[in-house]
């Protein structure tokens, strides 16, 4: 099986990893984080990162060939657990149908300090 390096304009350059790869029917999308937004301004609290993190996640895919509803499997990882509740309002609006498995990390922390959501995730796109 032949796998495809996914690459898109934001991905940062020099880092020892791809945005995505894809093998076969399916697309593993690297943990992605929303700690800045486009223009390189920090985003505070849960809900703007997960936003910008999910909004990292679709463009990946989308360089993929995919979208949301393709993604069948994510890993959250959280460095509170009293945001839990927060970032399941933002994830539920961007997951609507046919939710994917997931699961749900407390870690103890991020790459960085000002990081607290990141997100992985596996798409199946035949």
């Amino acid at each position: 099986m032949a796998k495809q390096v996914i690459t898109v304009p934001t991905a940062l350059p020099g880092v020892p990893y791809s945005p995505a790869i894809k093998a076969g029917d399916y697309i593993f999308v690297s943990g992605q984080v929303g700690h800045v937004d486009s223009q390189g301004n920090k985003l505070e609290g849960v809900e703007a990162q997960t936003r910008r993190t999910l909004d990292n996640m679709k463009t990946v895919l989308e360089a993929a060939g995919a979208s949301m509803d393709d993604v069948v499997k994510t890993t959250v990882f959280l460095t509170r657990a009293e945001d839990f509740s927060s970032m399941n309002e933002v994830y539920k609006t961007y997951f609507t149908k046919d939710l994917p498995a997931r699961s749900t990390l407390i870690i103890a922390a991020l790459a960085r300090p000002e990081m607290v959501v990141e997100i992985e995730g596996i798409a199946y796109c035949s």
